[in-house]
């Protein structure tokens, strides 16, 4: 089968099993083991989503999987189905899940490899975040340019970095590699330079040590089109009214969907409710 009949296979399915709407998909919230859980999907001014948001809760704990897709046509579109399905399918027999960081490695290299055999010299891929949560502790992982960040009290505290050039940058003048003034000139600098499917595909950002939750902790995942549309004030000041939690992911998607003036990509929000610790 060639990389043509797979990419159109693979877009009709994706067709037939979700249902778009223009400004956001809407999932009905989850409880589950003692967590809420939504998300909310806005095209924001591209013809396709290739942004693709699944939660999967199992014996082994909580999984959130938020996969962005790259590439034009359909190519992104499949390429986000593909590291999110391939993520879920290899958690899905752990009972427990005693190395999260390992799981995330692991699942993440064979997503890229999964892409990479999919779309054959096409260019396209995905940056893909995933949070892990048992036990009271969460764990993520990310590749490109992923945004996950805790709310605890009033306060929106970012966790993942991200793997941008700007960030790259920032590390090798800490590190001494680069001077001052070349880190300054890369900071505008917001190209990612890893993601899944590239060749040459690099190690991911891992949360070391993983985060103890506090009861009454939100975990936010967001792709671009939310985290590049709305300030960390904004999405703080939404996280901080006491509403459902489905109703704040959809008033943080219907403000990025009310800016104007901006050539926006695809946005996507998945909030946890985490309550057992």
């Amino acid at each position: 089968m060639t990389g043509s009949t797979l990419l159109l296979l693979g877009s009709a399915l994706y067709t037939a099993l979700v249902c778009w709407r223009v400004f956001g998909e809407r999932q009905d919230t989850v409880r589950e083991r003692g967590r809420e859980s939504a998300k909310c999907q806005t095209t924001g001014c591209q013809m396709v989503q290739a942004d693709n948001a699944q939660v999967w809760d199992s014996s082994a704990g909580t999984l959130a999987v938020l996969a962005d897709g790259i590439g034009r046509s359909n190519t992104g579109m499949v390429c986000a189905q593909i590291a999110v399905d391939t993520v879920l399918d290899l958690y899905e027999p752990y009972q427990g899940l005693n190395e999260p960081a390992y799981f995330f490695k692991t699942s993440f290299h064979e997503a890229s490899k999964r892409i990479q055999r999919t779309i054959g010299e096409r260019r396209g891929g995905a940056s893909l975040g995933a949070v892990f949560m048992d036990g009271g502790y969460l764990h993520y992982a990310v590749a490109g340019d992923v945004r996950i960040a805790l709310m605890r009290g009033e306060e929106l505290i970012p966790l993942s970095k991200g793997q941008t050039l700007d960030v790259l940058a920032e590390q090798a003048f800490q590190q001494g590699k680069i001077s001052r003034q070349d880190a300054v000139w890369s900071m505008d600098e917001k190209r990612v330079w890893n993601y899944l499917g590239q060749d040459g595909f690099h190690e991911i950002e891992v949360c070391d040590p993983p985060v103890r939750m506090k009861r009454g902790d939100k975990i936010l995942l967001m792709s671009k089109g939310i985290f590049d549309v709305l300030s960390w004030r904004e999405i703080e000041d939404i996280l901080l009214d006491p509403a459902p939690i489905q109703e704040l992911a959809d008033r943080i998607v219907l403000e990025a969907d009310r800016k104007e003036g901006m050539d926006k990509e695809n946005g996507s929000v998945i909030l946890i409710q985490g309550m057992e610790a």
